[in-house]
Formats: C-alpha cells, sequence, structure tokens
C-alpha cells in the first residue's frame, strides 16, 4: 500500500499527487509485470480527469487504465439517449448476471477532447433500499460512469473488472480502523513517521490471512481480528 501524507492546505485531485501516487505504485511492481498490458491503473472519479487520463495515455501500449469518470450534463444527457437494447446486463465474478443493474458504452460528443481510444462505460443500476438519488441518477437509477482505454473486450467484463476496484475501499476503511482515522501528533513529519506505522500494520493485516487463517476469518477486518483473534492469550508450553 502506498499513502502520501498532504500538507492540511493542499488541493484535492491535483495531476502532481496522482502522478507521483501512480508512480510509486508502479516502482513496487517487480519488471516482468510492467510489459504489455497486464498493468492496470484503476482509480475513482477523483483520477478522472484531463490531465491525468493524458498522463496514462502517454505511457504508451505498456499500461492500461479504468478510471472513475464524474457524471457531467454531457454524459447525462447522453445515457438518456441511449436506446433500451443497448444496455447489457452487468455481469458477476462467476458469470452470473448482476440482478438490476446495467451497462452501455457511450460514443460521440462525450469523447470529444479526450485521448483517443479511450471508452466511455456508464452503468445504471436500482439503488439499494434506504439510498437517497443524486442529481446525476436519471428515471431511478443510480449512474456511475468510467473511462478505460482496454479495446476489445466486452463492457460487461471491463465493467466488472471497474466494479472489482472496491477492495482499495476497504483497504481504506481497515487503515482508519488501525489508526489513520485522526492523525494524532501535531507536526508533519511525526505524523509521517505515524502513516509509516499504520502502513507496516496494515501490510501485516493483509499478507497474515493469505498465511495464517482460512475461509471466511481471510475476510475479518481489524476490530474483528483485534476481539476473536489478537486479543486471544497465548499458551507457553515446556520444552
Amino acid at each position: 500500500m502506498t499513502s502520501l501524507l498532504r500538507a492540511g492546505n493542499a488541493c484535492s485531485n491535483t495531476l502532481a499527487d496522482h502522478i507521483t501516487a501512480t508512480q510509486l505504485a508502479l516502482a513496487q511492481l517487480p519488471k516482468k509485470y510492467r510489459r504489455g498490458r497486464r498493468t492496470l491503473v484503476r482509480t475513482d472519479s477523483g483520477g478522472g480527469i484531463h490531465e491525468f487520463v493524458n498522463w496514462l495515455t502517454a505511457r504508451g501500449r505498456w499500461l492500461s487504465y479504468s478510471v472513475g469518470m464524474t457524471i457531467t450534463d454531457a454524459i447525462h444527457h447522453a445515457v438518456l439517449q441511449v436506446p433500451s437494447l443497448a444496455w447489457t446486463p452487468a455481469v458477476e465474478p462467476g458469470g452470473e448476471v448482476h440482478d438490476g443493474a446495467w451497462v452501455a458504452e457511450i460514443t460521440g460528443h462525450c469523447l470529444k477532447k479526450w485521448p483517443k481510444g479511450m471508452r466511455l462505460i456508464v452503468r445504471k443500476g436500482r439503488p439499494h433500499p434506504g439510498a437517497q438519488l443524486r442529481f446525476t441518477d436519471a428515471n431511478g437509477m443510480r449512474l456511475t460512469c468510467f473511462a478505460t482505454n482496454t479495446p476489445g473486450t466486452a463492457i460487461a467484463g471491463l465493467e466488472l473488472r471497474h466494479r472489482q476496484r472496491a477492495r482499495c475501499e476497504n483497504r481504506i476503511r481497515n487503515a482508519r480502523a488501525s489508526g489513520l482515522h485522526n492523525l494524532p501528533l501535531h507536526g508533519f513529519a511525526q505524523n509521517q513517521i505515524w502513516l509509516e506505522i499504520v502502513q507496516f500494520a496494515l501490510d501485516l493485516l493483509a499478507s497474515m490471512p493469505m498465511l495464517a487463517l482460512t475461509g471466511q476469518t481471510r475476510l475479518w477486518e481489524p476490530k474483528r481480528l483485534h476481539l476473536l483473534l489478537f486479543s486471544a492469550a497465548a499458551q507457553l508450553e515446556d520444552c
């Protein structure tokens, strides 16, 4: 996991931050995974800005991207023009249909001024019970959108691939539960050290389930691990 500590007055969604974080993440990969389109960069809608997509495109053929996009007025209007037969059911990892969700590819004016080869894919789905609709939603359906440069792949598979980025949100939630909910110290350098300690804990939380746990226990998050595992008393036996 790569984390960067920014000053409190720093702007969000800046090109420099996106590039730095991406470069640090790519530097951790073995060289054999930096060839061809096997390397995929996924972001939420914070990465869906022209400058960052242009930078990713300029990396050449060895890098693929799947970045979230903000539902602009142009995209919203384009979604309303998509014929009903153009919507494809979304799928689950096992290949079964994801009930209540559909995907479609948007072309035309929405891709103007974006890099050549970029594909724009929209998902519409029924919101879960109790969810509030947003201004960018349409006809009672929750809309999300992402862009990718992966060619020749069914849009349902691309949408599933992008949706699986939710694992990153799990890591963020675990980070907050492991000490990043608040930065407790006063100095920037002190909090940088705190961040490094939390990252070390997160590395252990990521590797320990694969090495020592099985079944559903591998999905336990920090609070449950602390309650059911880390708090268990050790037993020493005479040799």
